[in-house]
């Protein structure tokens, strides 16, 4: 059996609230902040995909990550899959992200009011109606925009085809 490494999984990118809070004054008024948020249990193209396009929105893209309470909470008992630590080092290693903070809560609306995006952006499984913390966006004059997903990608048919095929 291989040797286990022993990784640091930790970035520069992810960040507490309160680090952000301190970076978001340094924050040029012309730079346009544009915040996601999800589970992102198990990486795939589908949210690759939708990171790129969020990112292409303004200038620095900062994804709320659920914990794994927040997933849990959320998603069932079996989830999350992956640990927050390690779904936090992944993302972070994405180029179209630029800081990942994790939050605890079912929602985002308490961390959007802390990092006072421009554009808040969401998948197209979620009307701009539905969105958490389209008030506060809007409010401020942002743009709240709920864009396509990738067809035929989620986590859970990962997980469902891990499952019926006995994956290991």
């Amino acid at each position: 059996m291989p040797e286990k490494l022993n990784i640091d999984l930790n970035s520069p990118k992810i960040l507490s609230v309160d680090e952000f809070e301190k970076i978001r004054s340094n924050i040029g008024a012309d730079q346009k902040i544009v915040f996601t948020n999800g589970c992102f249990d198990i990486l795939h193209a589908g949210h690759v995909d939708l990171l790129a396009r969020a990112k292409a929105q303004g200038d620095i893209l900062v994804l709320g990550l659920n914990s794994d309470q927040s997933v849990h909470s959320i998603k069932g008992e079996k989830r999350p899959v992956v640990s927050q630590q390690q779904r936090a080092f992944v993302l972070a290693g994405l180029a179209s992200l630029d800081f990942v903070i994790v939050f605890d809560e079912d929602t985002p609306y308490e961390l959007i009011k802390k990092v006072q995006p421009d554009v808040l952006v969401k998948g197209g499984d979620w009307t701009v109606d539905n969105i958490v913390g389209r008030d506060v966006v809007e409010g401020r004059g942002g743009v709240v925009l709920s864009l396509p997903l990738l067809p035929g990608y989620s986590t859970t048919s990962v997980i469902r085809f891990i499952r019926e095929n006995e994956v290991e």
